[in-house]
């Protein structure tokens, strides 16, 4: 997931708000106005019950106990309703009836976390979904007992379910007009105002017509920017007049306030040769997929070889002789399928236009003026990874040449999709359709503005969920669904994206996954975090798309089991941990740091065992020989005190990766664990050890930009707006930024009693020759993994038949992981078998092999390539036939073949 965001909401966080009578309808310089109008207030009032479809209500909590219960509304949202007062400002009410009958099948799996309470039936439910609803106990003289409003969702799915089969949602240009469609069943007026440029005055409003069916308003106008003017009941604020973009804007003006009018098929939002230029070939299979995460400004701000009106922009990937294109051509020929790129649809966090880049100077290794310079500007500076969604269907403005103009964001996307497909890389996305920038009232709200209450999750009092540190948007809701599957669908159409990782996919459910997936073809490769934590976690809603749920979907999800062991500790460790806490490849027992102490060896065992599992694909039926001597499904082996280790069931549904955006890089987590002694030249071979496992385990390999790099964030354990400096790449391998300041103190503080003695320890920092040492080492990898199918298997079956682990057992050298791949007969196989052996040890290890006696090994022809980086494997790597024994360097991987 991304970091922590802090949304900044209107003008100095308030709210332009004027009133208005209620019969006045919308003029045309309403859409020159503010944001947002209130036309009637109304008091807040908790959401404690539940409008489950258009026949049902619940109230958990209450019981049915003879009380009188009434349904009270108003369309002018006047009432007012007080504990021993009577309700006031009411149109009229509806006096409820308990139901007895049973609570149909889908609606209560639906809600099934809603706690006993009284249930009623209720009707008219259309009518008063567009009015102010309470629910209210009464004592017999009319005085209020308990007051509450009502969560809408339930109901609106029910009545207008047939919204989600439209096709048309947004705009959709026409040769002399437009056509124009919001859903926003609840509104009781829409009005579509239209501009002929971003910044001037409106140049028509027309009233839109609503279908009674769908729930849908719809128009016809001629313009090329267009917003909506919403009058709605919103929770908390009474009847609004929200001047609001679309949901489904596919392109907006700068800052994003008017969306713009296009059709996407047009010649002339198209680069030259768009439509004739292939992606590349699609991988055969999801494990074919060798991922690099990218942030696009990360990508180029830094790079002088880069023409400055493109550096941080879309553009940036059309200049293919920078130093960042060459590089990641060269990761391209070496075996890199995919481009990962960190959010580029339309952000709220990020100025479009005029942010700012602070100037820095300072060079303490532990100084405070860097970070200090950072924080002056972080709202306004240029700076975010991009978690924070504010329309899912637009390109992001601030990477554009000109946010100003609706149409350039669109070319130059595309332009940089052609330039990497060009490439021979595949382009991803990451995308974040399980919360939004902010909601309710704020101006940066959309969702929440058109259909207030529907679009987020809400918790037992109708507030909004923030489990994922910001407003959960709740994709079980019919249409939340549908923007998802729709948006995905334009993305992979418009724009030839080729596979997708979805942030904090575990808060989304399984079935809404599938009915992506059944849409975009398999074709499309998704991939996701599928954390179980949260208001939804162990299925509280719903099924998730969660590691555990997901299994049997060919959806891939991270995997935190071998990155916990290959790393050391858990990916939110702070204090002593990041320290004590030492990982397979940075020393656990066999090179203990400083304040690690001496660890039983049985921990370094365990480890070993759980880097295999991530060898293994974690495929839940694998059977292996663990450190007890034990052979057992790797299901049955337990991993954080209660999950299976084992939990895909089949290889394509694991992501292997031991660094992303998210925490430290994998350098400066060494930084903590290593012993202080450690030379720069062997902690680059410690990263390759990280690179080695990923590239060899079975499943996805997913890898960080800047890994292959060294790359460090100067200890920063959540860079999410740390700003260029803390984020910077260097494409000329001199610097790998490490040591360039203290980390902003707001994630990183607690740990700069650790942070401050290591930054300013000189040898801790690579030379250029130990980062281009890695670079190419890395390369080296890639080539070996892409060399064979061995490294990529298709199925849990072939994992099975083929892959053997020795060097297993309580007798086993904990330091080495030694395994077997059987090729004989299988497709593009290329070798009749290969071994490889990962040494983490600082000594040279010997492993025998019983079973491979007079075997004709050879060394991997990328290991004797003139251009190897790790000149140590051709000239200390052994095999010995005869006695079946491999010798390995300290700190290597080696790869043994059988032609």
């Amino acid at each position: 997931m991304g970091g922590k965001r802090v949304a900044m909401v209107g003008v100095g966080g308030a709210l332009a708000l004027c009133s208005l009578a209620a019969s006045a309808a919308p003029t045309l310089a309403d859409c020159d106005g503010a944001f947002a109008t209130t036309l009637h207030a109304a008091p807040a009032f908790d959401a404690r019950a539940y409008w489950l479809n258009r026949q049902l209500i619940k109230w958990p909590g209450v019981a049915a106990d003879g009380s009188v219960f009434k349904l009270y509304y108003s369309s002018t949202a006047l009432m007012r309703a007080a504990p021993g007062a009577r309700v006031t400002g009411e149109d009229g009410f509806i006096k409820l009836s308990p139901f007895d009958g049973s609570m149909p099948a889908d609606v209560a799996k639906r809600f099934k976390f809603v706690g006993d309470g009284a249930v009623f039936s209720v009707a008219d439910a259309a009518r008063l979904l567009t009015q102010q609803v309470l629910i209210v106990r009464e004592a017999e003289d009319g005085k209020v007992l308990d007051v509450t409003a009502l969560q809408i969702a339930g109901a609106l799915d029910d009545v207008y379910a047939k919204a989600a089969k439209a096709n048309d949602l947004g705009v959709t240009a026409g040769a002399r007009d437009a056509s124009f469609k919001l859903w926003a069943p609840t509104a009781q007026h829409v009005a579509l105002c239209t501009y002929a440029n971003g910044s001037g005055n409106a140049t028509a409003i027309t009233p839109m017509q609503r279908d009674d069916s769908t729930g849908i308003w719809s128009a016809r106008a001629q313009g090329q920017y267009y917003q909506y003017l919403v009058d709605v009941v919103a929770p908390g604020a009474g009847v609004v007049r929200n001047l609001v973009t679309d949901p489904y804007s596919i392109s907006l003006t700068t800052d994003s306030k008017r969306s713009y009018v296009a059709d996407l098929n047009s010649a002339r939002l198209k680069p030259a040769g768009w439509d004739a230029t292939p992606s590349p070939k699609k991988v055969a299979a999801q494990t074919d997929m060798t991922v690099y995460e990218l942030h696009v400004r990360d990508f180029s701000i830094n790079d002088s070889t880069v023409s400055a009106a493109n550096r941080g922009k879309y553009t940036a990937f059309t200049e293919t002789k920078s130093n960042g294109m060459k590089h990641l051509a060269a990761l391209s020929k070496a075996g890199m399928t995919d481009i990962h790129l960190l959010p580029v649809y339309d952000i709220g966090s990020v100025p479009e236009q005029a942010c700012l880049t602070p100037l820095i100077t300072a060079t303490q290794p532990d100084g405070e003026e860097q970070q200090a310079a950072v924080e002056r500007t972080k709202f306004q500076d240029c700076y975010n990874w991009g978690y924070d969604p504010f329309h899912y269907n637009a390109p992001e403005g601030s990477y554009s040449t000109d946010p100003s103009d609706g149409a350039k964001r669109i070319i130059e996307f595309r332009q940089m999709v052609q330039a990497l497909h060009k490439a021979g890389l595949r382009v991803g996305m990451d995308v974040v359709y399980n919360h939004t920038y902010i909601a309710g009232q704020n101006e940066k709200s959309v969702l929440d503005r058109v259909v207030p209450g529907y679009y987020h999750r809400l918790n037992a009092k109708g507030e909004i969920e923030r489990s994922t540190c910001c407003d959960n948007t709740a994709t079980e809701n019919l249409m939340m669904g549908k923007l998802m599957v729709d948006s995905v669908a334009l993305w992979t159409k418009q724009y030839k994206i080729d596979s997708f990782r979805f942030d904090l996919m575990g808060h989304q459910p399984r079935a809404a996954m599938e009915q992506i997936q059944a849409r975009v073809g398999k074709q499309i490769n998704l991939i996701g975090e599928g954390w179980n934590f949260g208001e939804v976690a162990d299925g509280a809603r719903f099924v998730q798309a969660s590691q555990l749920s997901l299994n049997g979907t060919g959806i891939g999800t991270f995997s935190d089991r071998a990155r916990d062991a290959v790393r050391g500790g858990g990916a939110g460790d702070s204090g002593a941990q990041l320290v004590t806490q030492q990982g397979y490849i940075n020393g656990l027992v066999y090179d203990a740091n400083e304040q690690a102490g001496q660890r039983p060896l049985k921990d370094l065992l365990q480890a070993s065992d759980m880097v295999k599992v991530g060898l293994a694909g974690t495929i839940r039926s694998y059977p292996l020989t663990t450190a007890d001597g034990g052979t057992v499904a790797l299901q049955d082996i337990v991993y954080g005190g209660n999950q299976p280790a084992g939990y895909a069931s089949e290889p394509g549904e694991t992501v292997n990766y031991v660094e992303n955006h998210d925490n430290q890089t994998l350098y400066d987590i060494n930084a903590f664990k290593l012993p202080q002694a450690t030379t720069a030249r062997e902690r680059a071979q410690v990263q390759m050890l990280g690179a080695a496992i990923n590239a060899f385990s079975q499943g996805v390999a997913y890898f960080h930009a800047g890994f292959d790099i060294l790359r460090s964030k100067s200890l920063d354990r959540n860079s999410f707006e740390s700003g260029d400096w803390f984020n910077r790449l260097d494409w000329s391998y001199q610097d790998n930024y490490y040591g360039t300041g203290l980390p902003p103190a707001a994630d990183n503080g607690k740990d700069y009693a650790l942070i401050k003695p290591l930054l300013r320890n000189a040898a801790i920092k690579p030379a250029p020759e130990d980062i281009a040492y890695a670079r190419d080492a890395f390369r080296d990898l890639l080539a070996i993994r892409a060399s064979s199918t061995l490294f990529r298997l298709r199925t849990a079956q072939d994992i099975k038949q083929r892959l053997r682990f020795f060097n297993t057992g309580p007798s086993q050298v904990p330091t080495v992981i030694a395994a077997r791949i059987d090729g004989k007969g299988y497709a593009g196989a290329r070798f009749k078998a290969v071994t490889y052996l990962i040494n983490v040890d600082k000594v040279a290890q010997h492993i025998t092999v019983n079973e491979d006696k007079n075997r004709k090994y050879t060394l991997h022809p990328v290991h004797t390539s003139m251009t190897a980086a790790d000149k140590r494997v051709a000239s200390e790597a052994r095999y010995d036939k005869i006695s079946g024994t491999f010798t390995v360097p300290p700190r290597s991987a080696v790869v043994f073949v059988e032609n």
